[in-house]
């Protein structure tokens, strides 16, 4: 017998089972198959997830973990043959070779012995790799079902990998070997943004320096365990005069970025504006950066943070300060999806009006840097399958890299449903000052923190040599 892709599944009984019987059933190790195992048993084991340890190891590189191959015997068993109502009794193995990465294996179980007064069934085990070698044998004793059954096949639950730490390395791996950058923390006065700033710190992303209350801040620390024995405190009243004092010592060259604490946005980026020597010619912007577990890349949304309803050429200065984040995180010419609710030029949405006009100024070289497309409605920015559906010819449907937004409220909701409903993992900064600045949520945790602070850390090693 062999597996098929039946829709119901029928039980062999212990009356029905003959001596020789057998079952087999194929299965290729995928990357994925390793880690939903990992993920599901806990075994991290690094010769089965990390390629660099594996290739010291006499295995020479990942291979798969011994208990998902004695998986596909349970599997047959269970739910193939001899099926539901099958009873595991006990099972032996002998682990004969690893199978490796995109390797098919055949596993086989082959009626040995039945016992007719407890209705036992011995069954010899077999897995073979593509090439026919043995990668494990054993013995399996089970109870076999006495009663007839014929069941819809239960398909598995969807499970989605995605992994924030290999995704987070991508971003590790361009900061590596840049010295910390000096930043001034304006008003971490929660645990939160104090925390994320002190574990940035230890991880050289930043060189703190905490602008606030210094009593309070202390207070805080020796409440939650804080050590800030290392850190420069600058004491301030309140946290109006928190964001005073960061505007200016960044006008001075002291600090070559700013992170957010738990002050409200707009006292920070009221200093900032006010402050003449932190400006550039371009609107300021904020970008969000997320990773989303069903998409494939990372991907930027502006501006959900700063500009209310903005005008078509702030829009411009937005669209720009986007394209040059994603371009120092190593994207070539960043794929931008202009968005509305509509794919159509429609003059009772303006939105969708704005999205061509900006697409003319890219053309034009009004914004230089990257691919425009729009309007784009957001299923067709990021789904292959509604941009075929659609009949859509675009470079930039269903493969965007940046998300432009109408306005602060639609990118705010998008930003939040991405992070609640969907798992994203966000930070954010802000672009078009003379520093780049990490303008966090009060809600967001000292990872979020931490990812904005690697941010500005990239970015002002950029500014080194290309000062805005």
């Amino acid at each position: 017998m062999t597996d098929s892709h039946e829709l119901i599944v029928e039980n062999t009984t212990f009356d029905e089972i003959v001596e020789g019987q057998s079952f087999s059933l194929s299965r290729t190790l995928s990357q994925d198959d390793i880690q939903a195992f990992a993920a599901v048993s806990l075994d991290t084991n690094p010769a089965h997830l990390d390629p660099e340890y594996a290739s010291h190891t006499p295995l020479h590189e990942v291979v798969g973990h011994g208990m998902w191959t004695a998986s596909l015997l349970s599997t047959i068993l269970g739910t193939r043959f001899p099926g539901p109502g099958t009873i595991y009794l006990g099972q032996s193995l002998k682990f004969m070779r690893p199978v490796h990465l995109n390797d098919t294996v055949t596993a086989t179980v082959r009626v040995s012995s039945k016992r007719e007064d407890k209705k036992i069934v011995v069954l010899a085990c077999q897995v073979v790799n593509q090439k026919g070698a043995v990668v494990l044998e054993g013995e399996a004793t089970v109870l076999a079902p006495l009663e007839k059954m014929k069941k819809p096949i239960i398909h598995a639950p969807r499970f989605q990998i995605f992994e924030p730490e290999a995704r987070l390395k991508v971003l590790l791996d361009r900061a590596a070997g840049q010295e910390p950058v000096r930043c001034g923390v304006v008003h971490p006065c929660d645990e939160g943004s104090l925390r994320g700033a002190i574990e940035a710190a230890e991880m050289g992303f930043i060189v703190p320096t905490l602008i606030g209350p210094e009593g309070k801040m202390r207070a805080l620390a020796e409440q939650v365990g804080l050590d800030l024995t290392p850190f420069v405190i600058v004491d301030t009243a309140h946290s109006h005069e928190s964001a005073e004092r960061a505007a200016q010592m960044a006008a001075a060259g002291e600090f070559e970025g700013l992170m957010k604490g738990s002050l409200h946005t707009d006292e920070l980026m009221h200093e900032v504006v006010s402050t003449k020597a932190l400006r550039t010619g371009r609107r300021l912007s904020h970008v969000f950066r997320f990773d989303v577990p069903l998409y494939n890349k990372p991907i930027l949304i502006t501006d959900a943070a700063l500009n209310i309803r903005p005008t078509l050429l702030e829009k411009r200065d937005i669209v720009q300060n986007a394209i040059d984040l994603a371009l120092m995180l190593g994207r070539e010419c960043p794929k931008v999806a202009i968005l509305s609710a509509v794919e159509t030029l429609t003059p009772d949405i303006p939105s969708t009006i704005d999205a061509a006009a900006l697409c003319k100024m890219a053309d034009r070289g009004q914004i230089r840097g990257g691919v425009l497309d729009g309007p784009l409605a957001f299923d067709n920015a990021v789904s292959l399958e509604a941009v075929h559906i659609k009949g859509i010819s675009s470079p930039v449907a269903g493969d965007a890299e940046i998300l432009v937004v109408p306005d602060l409220e639609s990118g705010n909701m998008l930003s939040k449903q991405l992070e609640y409903l969907a798992g994203a993992l966000g930070c954010g900064v802000v672009l078009g000052a003379r520093v780049p600045i990490a303008l966090t949520s009060r809600a967001d945790g000292p990872a979020s923190r931490r990812a904005s602070a690697l941010l500005v850390k990239l970015i002002a090693h950029h500014f080194r040599s290309n000062r805005p």
